[in-house]
């Protein structure tokens, strides 16, 4: 992958280090019509952004790292994903050149968010580019959601497995909520994919 950025300033971070433990197997690798599951989130999200767009990995990098060899963009891998989220984030903020302005957080499990969906949310921000977008679907507002460059050292202090929800709680006076019903599937578990079959 080579990097890149975009002229408005606008970066993705594309989530994708954790061991699936809930699958049973790299649900990265799962496909979904004719790709795997990490190609299409990151595709869709390279629709947007272009080559300004980072992917982080962790368990099993090395797996899933030839599925990204043609893609936009660039890899981190995350020696620390273990930690949970908040690790991945804090990897991907670390390399987000000075020319960002603001960072998309994408959830490479969120199979149904479409490059559509990932571009109104980037219009919506656009719009207000000092405040926070997020995904809103029934009475959850989170992922994917895009955080200005103000926001990038709160980002970098996040703990644990809880990710940037937190931050979007702490700053819903200055949340801009665009609603996106795909955002509520995640695939997590073997279930979960036949009920995305059966959609």
């Amino acid at each position: 992958m080579s990097a890149g950025s975009d002229a408005e300033g606008l970066h993705a971070i594309v989530l994708a280090a954790g061991a699936s433990s809930r699958f049973g197997s790299a649900k990265q690798l799962v496909r979904i019509g004719d790709r795997p599951l990490l190609s299409l989130v990151t595709g869709r999200t390279a629709e947007v952004v272009g080559h300004a767009l980072i992917v982080v990995l962790g368990a099993r990098a090395a797996q899933l790292a030839p599925l990204l060899k043609h893609s936009a963009g660039s890899v981190v891998v995350n020696r620390d994903w273990r930690e949970g989220l908040a690790s991945s984030i804090r990897a991907g903020i670390a390399r987000l050149p000075s020319s960002c302005t603001g960072v998309m957080l994408v959830l490479a499990d969120q199979a149904c968010v479409t490059a559509g969906d990932l571009r109104r949310l980037a219009g919506a921000w656009n719009r207000q580019p000092l405040a926070v977008a997020a995904a809103r679907y029934g009475a959850t507002i989170g992922a994917p959601a895009i955080f200005p460059r103000h926001l990038f050292a709160q980002l970098s202090e996040l703990r644990g497995d809880s990710g940037a929800r937190m931050l979007l709680k702490r700053h819903a006076d200055r949340l801009v909520k665009v609603p996106m019903a795909s955002a509520a599937f995640d695939l997590d578990t073997p279930d979960d994919l036949l009920e995305l079959s059966r959609s």
